[in-house]
């Protein structure tokens, strides 16, 4: 009998910041991850917040999948505690290989390569190519001047009101993890 696979989230976030409030945050997603018996899908590093919403999701007892680029596995130390460790040769490779094998997606304070991400599969939603539920955990304003700038953007004609709300954006653990489905 075969074992259907536990429910998978992708977690977008940082791969370079030593701020202990958003490695603790890392920690905390991986924590609750673990604790619903999720599996996560990573960028398959083991360094920042990347690293720490791994460690902490298998210390719960959560399996990891993580899938990093050939040109990142020195860079962003490759996860080699991951259940499965997938090494892709292209960045868009990675960003596939994440967005297939996740059921949502949940986004933390990032740089650019955070925010591509998470554009990337947002714009695929909005387009029909997925129904994943997404949503942004924005503890402490991290994200707060992108979505005035989104909502601007609303009012100007540039981005339907139902894009917006295909992303929850909370400060709140529980209603993120709400947000994405499976309560």
């Amino acid at each position: 009998m075969v074992t259907p696979r536990p429910f998978a989230l992708c977690v977008y976030c940082s791969a370079s910041t030593t701020d202990p409030a958003h490695l603790d945050l890392a920690t905390r997603v991986g924590v609750e991850i673990g604790r619903r018996g999720w599996q996560l899908v990573s960028g398959g590093g083991h360094v920042s917040m990347m690293g720490a919403v791994a460690t902490a999701a298998r210390a719960g007892g959560a399996n990891t999948v993580g899938v990093i680029p050939k040109h990142l596995v020195h860079r962003e130390v490759a996860d080699v505690d991951s259940d499965e460790l997938v090494v892709t040769d292209t960045m868009r490779q990675r960003k596939q290989v994440m967005e297939d094998r996740a059921d949502a997606f949940l986004t933390l304070p990032g740089g650019i390569g955070t925010l591509e991400e998470f554009f990337e599969t947002w714009t695929g939603g909005q387009l029909g190519q997925h129904t994943k539920p997404m949503a942004i955990l924005d503890l402490d304003g991290h994200y707060t001047g992108l979505f005035t700038w989104l909502a601007e953007l609303r009012d100007r004609g540039f981005v339907p009101q139902e894009a917006l709300d295909r992303v929850t954006v909370t400060t709140d653990l529980a209603e993120a993890f709400a947000a994405l489905g499976r309560e």
